[in-house]
């Protein structure tokens, strides 16, 4: 692994290079045990620690298959799959690669009794699979997260409707918490050449994600003027989205827990922000019953900002927290865009303002090739940033999780696997120094 480092670090060495150098039998990844997914029955979802299921192991390096490719990662980052997958909520991630073992003799790699996961990567191209063209050992790639069969012809206008649609790391095995990663070619693109390797690692499904659900016509559609309310607007999720709506002409009002959230969301351009924590907002009396008159001081409090306005899209993630509010405050004939449910899936609303105001509910899930190449070339021309706010080892990987699943975390949290040190991989620093304090905002708050 060292030969493979020192090859990367070195400004000489050439595809072939690459090429030519020996891979090892095995490599150190993050894992979860598959004779440990009951180790936290009967626990609440917040006593769940990840710290105690996410294991750094040695682990048997994969057979590359035709279109895939070896990559060396040398940064990821958590995502909030990555605190789902480690307290195996809501059901533990061995089932899905059962699944997708069934698939194919090349498939049943991945259903083994440890799963390596992590959905992002930057790094650098080891080995490429049969048929593979657009890639060769030596390029610096990050990666997104859809991995697609593209067999059946569902998924060939928007390959999120493959029926053979997985999340890389999360619902396959081989992710990139870990020295190396394995990947389908079509989900490689160009690192940014500005970044360093965590900042690179750090946008991938997150800003793939928040592109499709608030500008993508299979999400939202924003366009100029609209105003759009942002759930957590300075999380992993919420922070591109508030970046978008800034940089495409719209009016974020957004929607955070506290004070220092509340900067950071400042320091992105937005002006018309809600500390929710301060105001004192509790949308729910009791387990099973909502407060409407929190609703409508909510949507009170946002029509100070607009000019009595109310908002035309909703950017929904928390979920069953927040969504009764989220239908009642959007205006007749918005959109409730939603993807995740960090409080809760079992969603509930009251339908009266839904149906009589001719509101829409847009379901979003991560996005698809095309929309993660147009989110990761924003970043790579320096119109939308990274939002990493802090840079965990690979052994601490499980503290990193635990404070994503306790929402300590600002922005997103990424880990160094290859790479020894922070501030590598800059490639084009002349730009960089362009944009070095938006990219450098989430650290400094």
């Amino acid at each position: 692994m060292q030969e493979i480092l020192d090859a990367i670090l070195s400004p000489d060495t050439t595809s072939a290079d690459f090429a030519a150098l020996k891979l090892p039998e095995s490599y150190r990844a993050v894992t979860l045990h598959k004779d440990e997914e009951q180790m936290f029955a009967g626990l609440d979802s917040r006593d769940k620690d990840p710290r105690k299921s996410l294991h750094l192991d040695e682990v048997a390096l994969p057979e590359l298959g035709p279109g895939e490719a070896l990559v060396a990662v040398m940064a990821s980052a958590v995502n909030y799959n990555t605190v789902w997958s480690s307290i195996f909520e809501p059901v533990s991630t061995f089932g899905f690669l059962e699944r997708y073992g069934r698939l194919s003799p090349l498939t049943k790699r991945h259903d083994l009794p440890y799963h390596v996961v992590g959905s992002d990567l930057a790094g650098v191209v080891l080995r490429t699979g049969a048929g593979v063209n657009a890639w060769k050992p030596g390029d610096e790639v990050v990666a997104h997260c859809l991995s697609v069969e593209l067999e059946s012809p569902d998924g060939h206008d928007d390959t999120m409707m493959d029926p053979e649609q997985r999340i890389w790391g999360f619902e396959t095995n081989f992710g990139g918490l870990a020295q190396l990663a394995l990947v389908k070619t079509n989900q490689l693109l160009p690192k940014p050449r500005h970044l360093t390797w965590e900042e690179a690692a750090s946008p991938g499904l997150v800003n793939s994600t928040a592109y499709r659900q608030l500008v993508s016509r299979n999400g939202a559609g924003m366009k100029q003027g609209d105003n759009v309310l942002i759930w957590g607007a300075s999380g992993g999720l919420g922070s591109y989205a508030t970046q978008y709506a800034l940089a495409g002409g719209a009016t974020p009002i957004c929607v955070v827990s506290n004070d220092q959230k509340a900067e950071i969301c400042r320091a992105m351009g937005a002006e018309a922000i809600i500390d929710r924590s301060a105001e004192g907002y509790r949308f729910w009396k009791d387990e099973n019953t909502q407060d409407p008159r929190e609703w409508k001081r909510l949507g009170k409090r946002i029509r100070e900002f607009t000019g009595g306005e109310d908002v035309d899209i909703v950017f929904e993630h928390p979920g069953r927290e927040t969504f009764g509010a989220s239908v009642y405050v959007t205006r007749k004939g918005g959109t409730i865009v939603t993807c995740a449910s960090t409080s809760g899936y079992m969603h509930q609303y009251d339908n009266r303002y839904l149906w009589m105001s001719l509101k829409r509910i847009v379901g979003s899930h991560f996005a698809n090739y095309r929309e993660a190449f147009e989110a990761n070339r924003l970043i790579a021309k320096g119109k939308i940033h990274p939002t990493l706010s802090k840079v965990y080892s690979l052994e601490e990987t499980g503290q990193a999780a635990l404070d994503v699943h306790h929402n300590k975390h600002q922005g997103k949290v990424g880990v160094l696997c290859l790479a020894p040190e922070e501030g590598l991989g800059v490639r084009d620093a002349e730009f960089r120094a362009q944009h070095v304090d938006a990219i450098n905002r989430f650290r400094n708050v």
